[in-house]
């Protein structure tokens, strides 16, 4: 009687170790996220503003474009007209929650655009390591030298205004230190046993950074890249405040901060104070979002808790 044995895959071993490893990391995140009051409930106000903006024309059914002169400059909690009209009798509420669509889209998808297209060469120049990290940061700090407003201003004044070229320069803006975050951390988990043992089991290249790297970097990175989303919301609006985001009529945060601040001193006041709120408490909850995530994913600091 023969008795046969099973052959283990050393590769497949490391795989599936690393895989499940992976999988009790990001529960043990989302566990984390659960235990935290706070980060729930700024989660739950940007969840609401985020739905008021894509579903704007179901939650309010007024015109952000239509003006009357005959109900121009309404008080604060005049009906229909709960947070009043500005100078060309537009509804404030309407404008707001039309004007938080753009202004999300153009604090979120530079972000979103920099970690893809930061984080890929992050990545690569950290796990490469030699002349490839050499060329892709010497050229990253050639940006990254540059302060981050002055360099969106500049970019968004040689291309001009508009939406397109303020998407464009806030990502331009973002790609180097999201990439400098990913090098860096790419660099560490490189030297770390498990990826070695996976290089000398014969493992490629990609598969290690499908499987061992990314599942360990992809934590760091992203929290650092979603505390980046609220600068770039003041940045956004800091250019349609300047002129060089979205054009008029079209409702952004900035732009309405920029059509009525000289309604400060008069009796209107509210007319460049609400949409400077609505931006501070875009900020905030983002930042304390970001401050639950870096909790969340930290593992020494909960583990030297318990």
């Amino acid at each position: 009687m023969s008795i046969s044995t099973a052959t283990i895959d050393p590769t497949a071993a490391l795989q599936a170790m690393a895989a499940g490893a992976t999988r009790g990391y990001w529960r043990s995140v989302a566990k984390r996220l659960g235990r935290d009051p706070v980060t729930l409930t700024c989660a739950s106000v940007l969840l609401l503003i985020i739905l008021a903006a894509i579903f704007a024309p179901w939650v309010t059914p007024l015109d952000p474009y239509k003006t009357s002169m005959l109900r121009r400059l309404q008080p604060l909690g005049s009906k229909p007209y709960w947070l009043g009209t500005d100078e060309l009798g537009r509804d404030m509420l309407t404008r707001l929650i039309y004007g938080g669509r753009l202004s999300l889209s153009m604090g979120v998808a530079p972000v979103v655009m920099a970690f893809l297209i930061g984080g890929f060469f992050g990545v690569a120049a950290g796990f490469i390591g030699g002349k490839t990290n050499m060329l892709i940061m010497r050229v990253m700090d050639v940006f990254y030298a540059f302060p981050s407003v002055l360099l969106a201003i500049s970019l968004s004044g040689a291309m001009g205004a508009g939406i397109e070229n303020t998407l464009i320069s806030l990502t331009i803006v973002f790609i180097p230190p999201i990439c400098r975050v990913s090098e860096s951390v790419t660099t560490q988990v490189r030297g770390f046993d498990f990826v070695d043992a996976a290089r000398a089991s014969g493992a490629s290249a990609l598969t290690i950074v499908r499987v061992h790297v990314l599942g360990n970097v992809l934590g760091p990175i992203l929290v650092y890249a979603t505390s980046l989303i609220s600068v770039s919301i003041i940045l956004s609006a800091g250019l349609s405040f300047l002129g060089f985001g979205a054009q008029p009529p079209m409702p952004t945060w900035g732009s309405m901060i920029k059509e009525h601040y000289g309604y400060i001193v008069m009796n209107s006041a509210y007319l460049a104070i609400i949409p400077g709120l609505a931006i501070m408490l875009l900020v905030y909850a983002f930042n304390l979002v970001t401050v639950g995530l870096r909790d969340a994913f930290d593992i020494k600091s909960q583990s030297t808790r318990i």
